[in-house]
């Protein structure tokens, strides 16, 4: 099912460069101009229905997403460092997209027209206007008007609520994984007419801006790629500082779960690959089995940078400016709506459509960066995975666990041409302070 919707993906995009080309070679600029109304109505309808998913899943998600905290509260230790680590990779993460973003300026001089869907002389957001608009009046009205920073407020006191309630609450919690269950379903169909927008978003930008926009998707794709191998890069230097020479073997023992990822652009899929690769690699069973779950959840390093790369982007393809400050707003606020959305389809594309109204940038940004999101998923779940791997080696670390040899291998099956390491996990030694040991 899966392959079947990659290949549906990648022949959208042909098809839609193809017939932009011919639309505007063959037809006549009033009948063009009819042909990509039509074509524009298909992703109107996709961005409606983007919409309307939006508030019911993010407040489902992140009520189940911190209220299932409490497991790993109790967990102590282990449980607190491993949110810290999470949230400075996502930071970093998100950091550096906007850097090279900024470096590359994939969509300046694209000069897209919004036909009137942002103000010229709408308001910027700022820091006051940010605070002051974090509590919600009502959660019905903030969810009638999509109003996502009030919707995560309310979502975190229901869940810090209920973790306090300690299982008090049963129904509650289950009502909301229900409704985030059926809000997963509803949001797996409509991102089934991906291929139908992906096609449309295409041929209208090409049929209205000409082949040269193709230019710019390259410029965007590889501005991406190249922000995913300076964060591979830095990810390497931090386990190269734990654990010297062996973490060359990390990345080996890591390496068919990041290939698999990549070629099918999810990082579920790898998951099972992971854990057990991880684990005969030498980690902790322990640390794998509480870090990869919820670094599924909480560490997604690869779409972290995705998102500030992509809101970017838009903001330039439409000449629109962001200034430094609200920059720094999205990020906290993209950061805070994507915890919780893990196994949500396409969750990126969920939370830059949720976004993109608090910088005063058009929705129709989401069909131009979703024209080519099958390549850019590709790379932000292998770096999941990356970025998934190397939390286990910090975390590990951080709490002093050493390997045990008697149990890191039992009953852990090895890939072919994978080596058992015959050392510790962490074999170097440091006297930081809270002095790590191994």
């Amino acid at each position: 099912m899966r392959r079947t919707f990659a290949i549906a993906l990648v022949l959208g995009m042909l098809l839609g460069i193809a017939s932009g080309l011919l639309i505007r070679e063959l037809l006549d600029t009033e009948a063009a101009k009819n042909v990509t109304g039509a074509l524009d109505l298909a992703t109107l309808v996709f961005l409606r229905l983007v919409r309307m998913i939006i508030a019911p899943l993010v407040l489902s998600t992140l009520i189940v997403g911190i209220a299932h905290m409490g497991d790993a509260a109790t967990i102590g230790r282990i449980g607190a460092r491993t949110l810290v680590w999470f949230l400075v990779a996502s930071l970093v993460s998100m950091s550096l997209g906007l850097l090279f973003v900024h470096a590359f300026q994939p969509g300046v001089g694209l000069a897209l027209s919004h036909g009137g869907a942002v103000a010229a002389n709408a308001p910027a957001l700022t820091l006051k206007d940010f605070i002051g608009h974090l509590v919600p009046r009502s959660i019905v009205e903030a969810m009638a008007n999509n109003e996502i920073l009030q919707i995560v407020v309310f979502a975190a006191f229901v869940g810090a609520a209920m973790i306090a309630m300690q299982d008090r609450a049963p129904a509650v919690l289950a009502l909301a994984e229900q409704v985030a269950g059926i809000m997963l379903k509803v949001t797996g169909t409509v991102m089934l007419l991906a291929p139908l927008v992906v096609f449309a978003a295409l041929a209208s930008s090409v049929a209205g801006q000409g082949a040269g926009i193709l230019f710019t998707y390259a410029k965007f794709i590889g501005g991406f790629y190249v922000a995913v191998a300076a964060l591979w890069a830095l990810l390497f230097a931090v386990a190269v500082f734990f654990l010297g020479s062996r973490a060359t073997g990390l990345f080996q023992a890591v390496r068919d779960p990041v290939l698999l990822a990549f070629a099918t652009a999810s990082s579920e899929a790898a998951y099972p690959r992971l854990l057990q690769n991880l684990q005969a690699f030498g980690q902790p069973k322990q640390v794998v089995n509480f870090v990869l779950p919820l670094g599924y959840s909480f560490n997604l390093d690869g779409s972290m940078l995705y998102l500030t790369f992509a809101v970017v982007f838009v903001a330039q393809a439409y000449g629109i400016s962001l200034p430094l400050g609200q920059q720094f707003a999205l990020l906290g606020l993209m950061m805070v709506m994507s915890k919780g959305m893990a196994g949500v389809p396409r969750a990126s594309i969920v939370v830059l459509a949720a976004a993109l109204p608090y910088s005063n940038l058009p929705e129709a940004g989401i069909a131009l960066v979703l024209a080519v999101d099958q390549v850019l998923d590709m790379g932000r779940s292998a770096t999941n995975i990356v970025g998934n791997s190397v939390a286990c080696v910090v975390v590990s670390a951080w709490n002093g666990k050493t390997h045990d040899k008697a149990t890191a291998y039992a009953d852990q099956p090895v890939s072919p041409g994978t080596k058992r390491a015959s050392s510790v996990c962490c074999p170097r030694k440091f006297s930081a302070p809270g002095t790590i040991r191994y």
